[in-house]
């Protein structure tokens, strides 16, 4: 994944090369009007203000709740196919189904932990492969250009996700960073829980400053979690956004369309086909290696 990755920015580079030399952005004729940054702006759609806090609807809101019905939606749907007989459905899901319960819970988790927490971490797979797939879909979220439709101003189609959004992303992991945390004091008690974050064997005075180094290790999570999932998401929309057209209309060259139009495409599949699927998955394995860490005798 990462060389296809490289090989597709290494193309998708030359003309950011050009545009940094003087010379090659002065043949150019800037678009200043256009801000392919307002593509992530939330703007209130129904405003909601209670005392110091904004809770006003907009699309990430929008997205969040197209996510939370389909999640819903899709798990009574794959309930009500299972037969004795499997069909292909069926056999699908029972593929997924080992995958989370055998490779991502199972394989980093006790029996007993992987038991009482599976649940959770099939939960959050499943979320993020929606938010992350349903973030492909064009949908008219775009307020900023409109289309009038028999009389009507509609917002046109534009790709957005939920989990381009850093505060998605964070408010996961502030739920996996707390869980786990509340299991290892549940399995533990927090005397010997806190105990645990010194490895065996570190005796005396260097039992401090490795205890605060495991306790900014824990915080760091909160960042190195949420932001994997977060950046991958952004840079692979704005990707697209930009080899999509946006490059042309930035730089007033419509014929440019022509060539960045199939690394487009290509940015396009490599996201749905295989970049939605493993940030799911690496966010989910990730949370389950929390979790069997805080149950671990030693770790």
């Amino acid at each position: 994944m990462r060389t296809m990755r490289r090989i597709l920015l290494a193309v998708a580079a030359a003309p950011a090369l050009l545009l940094a030399n003087p010379v090659g952005a002065m043949a150019f004729n800037i678009n200043e009007d256009f801000k392919p940054q307002n593509e992530f702006k939330l703007d209130s759609w129904i405003p909601i203000q209670i005392g110091p806090f904004d809770m006003s609807i907009n699309k990430a809101v929008m997205y969040l709740l197209i996510t939370c019905i389909l999640t819903v939606v899709l798990m009574i749907w794959v309930g009500n196919k299972m037969e004795a007989r499997p069909n292909r459905v069926q056999t699908a899901v029972e593929t997924i189904y080992i995958l989370m319960r055998d490779n991502i819970a199972g394989g980093n988790m006790d029996t007993r932990t992987a038991k009482r927490w599976f649940s959770f971490i099939a939960t959050l797979f499943m979320f993020i492969w929606i938010s992350n797939m349903l973030g492909y879909i064009p949908l008219p979220t775009n307020t900023e250009h409109t289309v009038n439709i028999f009389g009507l101003e509609l917002p046109t189609l534009a790709i957005y996700a939920a989990t381009a959004n850093l505060a998605v992303p964070l408010a996961l992991t502030l739920l996996v960073w707390f869980a786990y945390h509340y299991e290892g004091i549940r399995a533990k008690g927090p005397v010997k829980y806190l105990k645990g974050w010194v490895p065996a064997g570190v005796t005396g005075p260097a039992t401090v400053p490795i205890f605060f180094i495991e306790v900014i290790s824990h915080f760091v999570r909160l960042v190195s979690l949420s932001v994997r999932l977060f950046a991958n998401i952004l840079a692979g929309h704005l990707l697209i956004l930009f080899m999509g057209g946006g490059l042309a209309v930035l730089l007033g060259v419509a014929v440019l369309g022509i060539f960045t139009l199939p690394l487009a495409i290509a940015f396009y599949v490599f996201e749905v086909g295989l970049v939605a699927t493993l940030q799911a998955f690496i966010f989910a394995t990730l949370a389950s290696i929390y979790f069997g860490g805080a149950v671990a005798e030693e770790h």
